[in-house]
């Protein structure tokens, strides 16, 4: 078996979630520890949001290859090491990666403004800031959303880079239920303004 290719029957391991030790100033970061000795292949890219419960790579233990999952509390954007892909031998307890949480506070910020488009009975979710706007959780990932899919009140339909840290956007508490995606007007890891209409939506009639 090649490493960081995972058996059809192997267990998921849980990365241990603690407190960075020498955080920077400003930031609230946690790293992600392994829970035994391996060779650990990187799946997460810097930037990347990452929270419990999703695969953050594989560990290879005694030939057979784990996914690793981040455990309880994980949350936040990778800052290192950052690299997909990535190949390394660690012990127990050895760093995997570290998360920064300080990126998400402006999160209910980001909240985009849903309001009345011009057309009656529509609905847009519109950009909070101007940024890089990005309608996956990273490449190769499924999109938030996508065309004819139902939307809910605070839903994360993208996410938004600006000055390299990454928010989530999401629909706002007005959104009428049931409403629907009509369609996706910004272009996946393009330049948007503040105000700019991201999703079209429409309402139930």
């Amino acid at each position: 078996m090649n490493v960081g290719d995972v058996g059809p029957h192997a267990p998921a391991l849980t990365a241990v979630v603690t407190g960075n030790a020498d955080p920077y100033p400003g930031f609230d970061r946690i790293d992600l520890l392994s829970p035994t000795v391996g060779i650990f292949r990187q799946q997460v890219a810097t930037g990347q949001m990452v929270q419990a419960g999703e695969v953050i790579g594989t560990l290879t233990t005694l030939g057979v290859a784990h996914p690793v999952i981040a455990g309880p509390g994980a949350r936040g954007v990778v800052v290192a090491p950052g690299s997909p892909r990535r190949e390394v031998e660690v012990g127990y307890g050895q760093g995997l990666l570290t998360l920064d949480r300080s990126t998400l506070q402006a999160e209910l910020a980001a909240a985009a403004a849903t309001g009345a488009a011009a057309a009656a009975g529509d609905l847009v979710i519109r950009a909070p800031s101007s940024g890089r706007f990005y309608g996956r959780p990273g490449p190769g990932k499924p999109a938030f959303v996508a065309v004819g899919d139902p939307v809910r009140p605070g839903q994360t339909v993208g996410l938004l880079e600006v000055m390299k840290s990454f928010h989530r956007v999401t629909a706002g508490d007005d959104l009428p239920a049931g409403a629907r995606v009509v369609a996706i007007v910004a272009l996946d890891d393009a330049d948007v303004g503040a105000g700019d209409v991201l999703l079209r939506l429409e309402a139930p009639p």
